[in-house]
């Protein structure tokens, strides 16, 4: 009999002990076991001589479902790494880490690879034909040249394209399995390639140079500069050395056109990992990339758990974005866990941006990062003029000043697209009785609810709890309700109103929802079929909108006086990414800043220093402040029905680290969003100039503040490094 200590899914900081009658499995392998009354799947993490427990007690392991471990030795080491440092139950930490079909014990085993190919009576088809179905028509012409793997034509086509030819019988599927297919090194086919500048052969260079061994990268370049040429170049030598290269992007919406330009580069396979995808797909390329069939991996955040077989290069683009911090569950930052993984696997780490976060640029200026910049737009492209606009004591039309407006106007008549950015969706943030004053609120959260019109509904966008608009104020009875404040879904209508002549598109959560929805939105807006583009933050995230000339940010007001630290700091990388889609071709581009306080030193200075100014000032206001990154921090959260209990919780949690050497103990105080679906929500915030003094008082301590009798009665968790204080 074997001991098998397991990993298990659940809350709690330890693992689990089981006899096990067989030959040892492997580290890493997964098992199926009884507990309490369910049965779980868990990982072997260790095996034991003998337990701490008798052993007529410990129960049997009920099935072993691997063979062969299904996580490798790099992560193992990262899972442990990530329970240690993050303070997370490993269990928790292991089934992040897996695709979900293994959580659920589906069996690693892959299956058989699925092709495409034209049937005898599609090659006698005139492709005139199907000129009515352009996408059909595409496909048959492609695998009139070769067949295609099932999931690629997924991506490129949509699965309704292949649904309908089969039905045609023009297309039927073949299948292989994928060692007697030609490895993806074999097929790589080098496109023709722009010349590099001199900024971007030195970056190139610096990374080949490191090519082997591990090294980490800041690549600080405006928007618009050339860094996924860099990527580019980059990623050849190391495919060209039968090496693979994981990139990690911060939203689904820049997978497609990320995928699209690599692919056509390299003519090989690209894996794609996202959440909207199913279960089995992201099995498939987790398993492909772990055998070492795939070459190039692009995914979001949670992609950087996927093995490779051959690593070579890690890169992370837009890496200061906010997105890369898992906010629930495992509170981890994909960002900080690809340095460590780089170093566990000794291969170069490229972390790319146009507005570093403060914590990295730091570390570049420090010299642990080396520091690669590319200070100018690629070919003739110059950077967008910066202005406000101040709009005191100035009408607006659905959000807009009229000198706006005016521009709007020029801008259009040119043949150019012009984008507003407004980061609240919805028709308006409020609904209000114009007699009593009386706001719509939600009372779970005691917040206003946000009216969208189209909809013909008040949602609150903290709880999703949502009513019909009323048609009287619920407090005086009042037939006079109305709204207060602009959504995107009022600039949108305000528009098409004010430039019939012109159409509009709106970008954000409510339009964006279902299957290649936005990549079908950001192909139409670059085919010219939109000219007035309004969206939220989508619309900032490395977006190459080549006509775009002039962008307007409605309301930049909000972000100046935040309780959040960090609100400055993201607002100047949203100003700065916004300011980098407008004049990224041949024509110049301005952005327009609405402000009622256009002296603020925050903005003058993004204007007339740009962001690598700003964000130095920055990092000298931290450090005299004693911040992050000069500075550590860790968050205790706790929430309950009752405020008392949520603040005598983290008031015992408190006690235990007031004494703690070099730790000092803030709060507990109220979240900044107090109350959030029916609960009181409470902080407490340890921080300290040491890493180490605080993961020592954290590791010596939070077994206690699990123990507490009122751990259970409230809802709390631990974040390690927040980012986020809301």
């Amino acid at each position: 009999m074997t001991i098998l200590r397991i990993a298990l899914p659940i809350p709690k900081r330890q693992l689990f002990d089981y006899s096990y009658q067989g030959q040892t499995p492997e580290l890493g392998c997964r098992v199926q076991v009884p507990f309490g009354s369910r049965t779980l799947v868990g990982v072997v993490w260790e095996i034991a001589e003998q337990s701490q427990w008798p052993e007529n007690k410990l129960k049997a392991v009920i099935k072993l479902l691997d063979t062969q471990a299904v996580f490798n030795s790099t992560q193992l080491k990262l899972c442990q790494w990530l329970a240690s440092y993050y303070k997370h139950p490993i269990g928790d930490v292991v089934q992040t880490a897996l695709p979900v079909a293994l959580r659920k014990g589906v069996a690693n085993q892959q299956k058989l690879q699925q092709y495409w190919c034209l049937t005898e009576q599609a090659t006698k088809l005139e492709l005139s034909e199907l000129k009515r179905a352009p996408k059909q028509q595409a496909l048959i012409e492609t695998l009139r040249h070769a067949t295609m793997e099932k999931s690629q034509v997924n991506q490129d086509f949509g699965s309704a394209t292949s649904k309908a030819l089969l039905n045609k019988g023009l297309i039927e599927l073949v299948e292989q399995s994928y060692e007697d297919g030609e490895p993806w090194s074999a097929q790589i086919k080098i496109s023709e390639k722009p010349q590099a500048n001199v900024q971007q052969a030195l970056a190139i260079s610096s990374i080949e140079a490191k090519l082997g061994e591990f090294g980490c990268f800041l690549l600080e370049g405006v928007t618009g500069s050339g860094k996924t040429e860099v990527y580019l170049q980059a990623i050849e030598s190391v495919l060209l050395r039968g090496q693979q290269v994981l990139i990690l992007v911060p939203e689904i919406g820049l997978t497609p056109q990320t995928v699209y330009r690599f692919k056509h580069r390299f003519g090989i396979q690209v894996g794609v990992l996202h959440s909207a995808l199913t279960d089995n797909e992201r099995l498939e390329v987790w398993q492909q990339s772990a055998l070492g069939q795939l070459g190039l991996i692009i995914g979001t955040r949670s992609a950087i758990f996927t093995p490779m077989l051959k690593p070579g290069l890690l890169i992370v683009d837009e890496e200061h974005d906010s997105s890369y911090k898992q906010q629930d569950g495992l509170r981890y930052h994909a960002r900080d866990l690809a340095v460590m993984r780089a170093h566990t696997e000794n291969i170069p780490l490229v972390l790319g941006t146009a507005t570093p976060a403060l914590e990295t640029l730091n570390n570049a200026l420090s010299g642990k990062y080396q520091h690669l910049q590319l200070p100018v737009r690629a070919g003739d492209a110059a950077m967008a003029r910066q202005q406000v606009f101040d709009i005191r004591q100035q009408p607006l039309e659905f959000g807009l000043a009229k000198g706006m407006l005016e521009r709007v106007a020029l801008h259009l008549k040119q043949g150019s697209q012009v984008m507003l950015f407004i980061n609240r969706r919805g028709y308006a943030p409020a609904l209000v009785c114009h007699s009593c004053g009386h706001v719509e609120q939600c009372h779970s959260c005691n917040k206003p609810f946000t009216l969208h019109k189209s909809l013909y509904k008040l949602q609150c966008h903290h709880c999703a709890a949502a009513k019909p608009i009323p048609k009287r104020c619920e407090n005086c009875h009042s037939g006079e309700l109305t709204s207060q404040g602009v959504g995107t879904e009022q600039l949108e209508q305000g528009l098409a109103d004010y430039f019939p002549a012109y159409k509009s598109v709106r970008i954000d959560s409510d339009t964006t929802r279902g299957k290649n929805k936005l990549d079908d939105m950001l192909n139409k807006i670059n085919n010219n079929e939109f000219q007035l583009l309004i969206g939220t933050q989508i619309l900032s995230k490395g977006h190459h909108f080549p006509n775009v000339t002039l962008v307007i940010i409605l309301d930049v007001d909000g972000a100046l006086f935040s309780a959040d630290y960090r609100a400055a700091e993201h607002l100047a990388q949203l100003i700065t990414q916004l300011a980098g889609r407008a004049g990224r071709a041949e024509k110049p581009g301005e952005m327009w800043l609405q402000t009622h306080d256009p002296a603020h030193p925050l903005l003058q200075d993004l204007i007339n220093n740009g962001y690598g100014h700003f964000a130095r000032y920055a990092l000298l206001e931290r450090q005299q402040a004693n911040l992050p990154p000069y500075s550590f921090q860790a968050l205790f959260k706790a929430q309950a029905l009752s405020a008392r209990d949520a603040h005598e919780f983290l008031q015992q949690v408190a006690d235990f680290f007031s004494g703690a050497e070099g730790v000092m103990c803030l709060g507990p105080i109220p979240a900044l969003m107090e109350k959030r679906q029916g609960q009181y929500r409470m902080q407490l915030l340890l921080q300290s100039n040491q890493r180490g003094l605080l993961q020592q008082a954290l590791n010596q301590h939070v077994g206690s503040v699990e123990a507490l009798p009122l751990a259970t009665k409230v809802r709390w968790s631990l974040d390690v490094d927040p980012q986020d204080f809301s």
